[in-house]
């Protein structure tokens, strides 16, 4: 059975399924090839992007104390991270829904042409090849088609899932080694006042002896001289 003649002797809800089984398939393969590649683009710059974007943020805290810039270093970070999720999964539901329900308009197809077989059979009186080739061909070439438009969906979703993984597991440890980072700076400042603090009263103990000694020294002078 070739298309023209499959054409001929299928009805509307035969070709509404084909029309729809087509349409699924188009959009099922131009949003998974575009999912595909910029998950990968996203995958090679998120790290970076990150770094980017904290920085920018951080020049607005400096002087601030390390409450706050923890704080708002976290922010930062968790709303780039989901910005990244939800950039990242875009395109999914159109491949999970194509993957899930082409099969079962398939499989409605199936059950239509089974329905026109044994339609013909009940108007014939007669169980023949010649009633029953056509709406059984209809049938297997509506699940064929319902089958060959799910895998590529199932495809695609599962290659973008596993991309989406590695974007996010880069994002947070690119986070981790950010926020440690941001924690060390802000902990600098303090330690670096206390750190000075000693140095400062040794040098004011010592000036404080050296004048000490002098003012002794002086005093012993003058009482040789009297």
């Amino acid at each position: 059975m070739d298309f023209m003649q499959y054409w001929q002797i299928s009805d509307m809800v035969t070709k509404t399924l084909f029309f729809l089984l087509l349409a699924l398939s188009i959009l099922s393969w131009v949003t998974g090839i575009v999912r595909v590649l910029q998950s990968r683009k996203l995958a090679a710059n998120v790290a970076d992007d990150l770094s980017h974007q904290l920085q920018a943020r951080q020049q607005d805290l400096i002087g601030s104390d390390a409450a706050t810039r923890r704080l708002v270093t976290e922010q930062t970070l968790l709303k780039h991270i989901g910005r990244y999720r939800f950039a990242s999964e875009r395109g999914l539901p159109i491949l999970g829904t194509t993957a899930a329900i082409a099969p079962f308009i398939g499989l409605f197809g199936t059950v239509w042409g089974i329905f026109h077989a044994l339609h013909n059979i009940g108007m014939s009186g007669q169980a023949g090849l010649g009633q029953v080739a056509g709406p059984v061909g209809e049938a297997l070439i509506m699940t064929g088609l319902g089958i060959a438009v799910a895998i590529p969906a199932v495809v695609f979703y599962n290659l973008a899932v596993r991309i989406n993984r590695r974007i996010m597991y880069q994002a947070n440890d690119r986070a981790h080694d950010l926020l440690a980072q941001s924690t060390g700076l802000a902990g600098t400042a303090p330690s670096a006042v206390n750190n000075s603090a000693p140095v400062s009263a040794a040098k004011s103990m010592s000036s404080s002896a050296a004048d000490t000694q002098n003012t002794s020294h002086y005093s012993n002078a003058v009482s040789k001289q009297l």
